[in-house]
């Protein structure tokens, strides 16, 4: 029946209140609880960068296997059991055995029980694979450890890729995994879009090694360039120190040396390793290489015991907040690589929400003139609760901080239209009850109970449809979902609710007006 209770009505009118406080604090400053949520303009609205990146695994591919050769190495070799033509090409880790030693090979990868599954348990968790033909063997990552591998490096790229955009203080960033080797930044209202690609762009691998000029150096020596292009050097294979043993690292100014360079402070482990280093290593270049490439060379002139130290490699104030911040936020897994940018202009942005709220105002006015020539005095509740139903969509996207894009914004157009179009289906259905049943009341109640079955059905399917298009969709297809769906939401209420509700207190005052619709 077309009744409401005074606790329905008094629910009603302080939920809507509400809504339309939260709503207004987007333009106007309310208390601290309000004016703490806002709705976040996309980057098609406030301007900005899209950038989609790709990891390339193969590095670290190939660094596994090379660390896992060692590992069979130095497993079988305690075995007495020699293994011929050893070596690590195409991701694949081959070597033959003496016939007599085919079975050992076979029991020790393939038993779940082996002593090698309980020294190193890749094989117990299907992450490696084993291939035997005769006395040559072949290991190689299995589809279920490239898969496990794929996604814990994605794991840590999209953290430490967070990690370097928190630092630089982006407003409002949306981080995202694609598949299972890509990572989706936004970064609305991004004023320098080269710093931070040339941030996401670097893996920042900082090494600490000696520069040897002795090729019979027992670990090994490497050609690397310095980071200017400038000069070469040999430095060893040995790594002394690593990122991995960096607390904090800060750009600072060398007042005596009138340059800016990066302080850093080692773990205890780490202070440990570089004071024993630099005090056996006096008079030697300690090259500090990055990403390949040597950014800086000092002579060590003392033992630094300290776990303090500095990078100097005449570097700007903005190279060097740069580097802190890499050396900072840690070493990504594995290289990223840019296969999607776009960028747009705050001014583009400002045109697409100049040309969003023109085309809501314009749609908006259309169907508030056609439904008041409609449907007379109800035509203007129906306009009144599509105002309201603007609120309360404004409202819960403001409640979630939800992220506005100008698909958002068409889908706040339909719903204007869907709105119109629940009461259209209401009032059409009256007046076909009017025509058999004289007493308004009954029916004006059996013209809302009728129409429900349809409306319901129509905003179930569209739900159903927005449902979809959310999760199976991305970017601005999951704008236009969200803001449809939860229109959907506050459709139902205002028409249920808020304009049966003025409809009711009405049709009281006007029971036996006839022509009422």
């Amino acid at each position: 029946m077309l009744y409401f209770s005074k606790l329905r009505i008094l629910s009603i009118t302080l939920i809507s209140i509400i809504l339309i406080i939260i709503a207004t604090s987007n333009f106007f400053k309310f208390d601290k609880f309000f004016s703490d949520k806002k709705i976040n303009l996309g980057l098609d609205l406030q301007g900005g960068s899209y950038l989609l990146l790709e990891i390339d695994n193969n590095p670290l591919i190939e660094q596994k296997l090379q660390n896992f050769t060692i590992t069979i190495r130095n497993y079988f070799k305690e075995k007495n059991i020699r293994l011929r033509n050893y070596q690590l090409n195409s991701q694949i880790i081959s070597f033959e055995v003496e016939d007599e030693n085919i079975q050992s090979i076979i029991e020790a990868f393939k038993d779940e029980n082996s002593e090698i599954n309980a020294y190193y348990p890749r094989f117990k968790s299907h992450e490696f694979e084993i291939k035997e033909n005769g006395n040559n063997f072949e290991v190689y990552y299995s589809k279920q450890g490239l898969v496990q591998l794929k996604v814990s490096s994605q794991d840590q790229a999209l953290e430490i890729v967070r990690r370097r955009i928190d630092e630089i203080g982006t407003n409002e960033p949306n981080i995202l995994k694609r598949g299972n080797d890509r990572i989706l930044v936004e970064l609305p209202g991004l004023d320098d879009p080269m710093r931070i690609k040339s941030l996401l762009g670097k893996t920042a691998n900082l090494t600490f090694r000696f520069i040897s000029n002795n090729s019979a150096d027992s670990f090994g020596v490497e050609k690397l360039e310095f980071e200017d292009g400038t000069e070469e050097a040999n430095v060893s294979k040995r790594i002394i120190l690593s990122g991995d043993n960096l607390l904090d690292a800060q750009p600072r100014m060398d007042t005596q040396e009138n340059e800016t360079v990066v302080t850093f402070t080692l773990d205890r482990v780490g202070a440990k390793r570089f004071g024993r280093a630099t005090s056996t290593g006096i008079g030697k270049q300690l090259a500090i290489v990055l990403d390949g490439k040597i950014i800086s060379a000092p002579v060590i002139r003392d033992t630094i015991a300290s776990g303090n130290g500095q990078i100097s490699g005449g570097f700007t104030f903005q190279s060097a907040t740069d580097l802190a911040l890499l050396l900072r936020s840690g070493a990504l897994p594995a290289p990223l690589n840019i296969i999607e940018e776009r960028t747009v202009g705050p001014d583009l942005g400002q045109d697409s929400i100049n040309a969003g709220i023109i085309a809501l105002i314009i749609g908006f006015i259309l169907v508030v003139i056609f439904i008041f020539i409609k449907y007379k005095i109800f035509g203007l509740i129906t306009n009144f609760t599509l105002i309201l139903n603007l609120f309360f969509l404004i409202g819960i996207l403001t409640i979630f901080e939800a992220t506005l894009t100008l698909p958002g914004i068409a889908g706040i157009i339909l719903t204007v239209g869907m709105a119109v179009d629940a009461n259209v289906l209401i009032f059409e259905r009256i007046k076909e009850e009017l025509k058999n049943e004289k007493n308004n009341l009954i029916a004006f109640d059996s013209g809302y109970t009728k129409s429900r079955t349809a409306i319901l059905d129509a905003n179930i399917t569209t739900l159903l449809a927005a449902i979809i298009l959310f999760f199976m969709g991305s970017g601005p297809i999951k704008g236009f979902s969200l803001t449809l769906g939860i229109g959907i939401f506050t459709t139902l209420f205002s028409v249920y609710f808020i304009a049966r509700l003025l409809t009711v207190l009405y049709i009281s005052k006007n029971k036996e007006k006839e022509g009422l619709i």
